[in-house]
């Protein structure tokens, strides 16, 4: 079976094969992503997808409305946690994130209406001959990007935010050779 060249060991074939690139339309999954998508900034996703289990067990399965009312204390108490990554700013973010993510709930009905407006509710389809031809950001992840600046998101730069556009299949970016890409274009049609 051919599939997208990243997907190298055990856990990125399974991420591959059953979430990356499928439209995801689900305000929990979203805020996740969005967590996790800062958290990678300057890691290998390997390395989140290793650790995805602990974030989900450390910041409650992704309930922005408990994250956005995390104390001092329970911030301290996630950056001794070894099953994330303990980084301040990071950690702060998602807390941040949380209190700008439930106020886009709030004006636009679900945070999925509104960031699935930025593609006017469909998948881009990049129709990639290859991997090289993925760019690492492009005009709407730039848009999106200064307009969850504006909310008050953080760790939102373009390129974290085309790579969180791939995930939840906002940008079908498998290879046209992929197995999953017409399996992904099936599902957003």
């Amino acid at each position: 079976m051919k599939r997208c060249g990243w997907a190298r060991n055990d856990l990125a074939i399974h991420y591959h094969d059953t979430e990356w690139g499928v439209p995801l339309h689900d305000d929990r999954g979203l805020f996740e992503f969005l967590i996790l998508e800062g958290a990678q900034a300057g890691l290998s996703w390997d390395t989140i997808l290793a650790k995805r289990e602990n974030y989900r067990k450390a910041f409650d399965n992704f309930d922005a409305a408990k994250v956005a009312r995390y104390s001092e204390a329970k911030c301290a108490k996630l950056l001794e946690n070894p099953g994330i990554i303990r980084n301040r700013l990071k950690v702060a973010s998602a807390i941040g994130n949380a209190k700008a993510f439930l106020n886009v709930q709030k004006e636009f009905g679900s945070f999925d209406a509104y960031i699935w407006s930025f593609v006017g509710g469909k998948p881009i389809d990049g129709k990639r001959k290859e991997m090289g031809d993925i760019p690492a950001k492009t005009e709407i992840s730039d848009t999106l990007s200064k307009e969850l600046k504006k909310r008050g998101f953080n760790f939102v730069g373009s390129t974290i935010m085309y790579a969180f556009m791939q995930a939840t299949g906002m940008a079908n970016d498998h290879a046209a050779s992929c197995f999953r890409y017409r399996e992904c274009r099936a599902i957003s049609q």
